[in-house]
């Protein structure tokens, strides 16, 4: 998996994770993480302008790996 697949997914699912409707929905949420991490994969421009931000800090994987 690229870098920006892997940051792609990562986004997604943190996104998925904190949505509000979570937990009466959770199918959606497991949706919502899939249509993210398509469009995200999509423009791996445009997600990588989300790393660092406040949607996912830049040491995300330097804390897991």
């Amino acid at each position: 998996m690229n870098s920006a697949n892997r940051w792609a997914l990562a986004i997604a699912e943190r996104l998925s994770d904190e949505w509000d409707g979570k937990k009466d929905f959770s199918e959606d949420a497991v949706l919502l993480k899939e249509v993210l991490t398509k469009a995200l994969c999509a423009v791996p421009d445009e997600c990588m302008r989300l790393v660092g931000s406040g949607i996912i800090e830049e040491s995300y994987f330097k804390d897991i790996d």
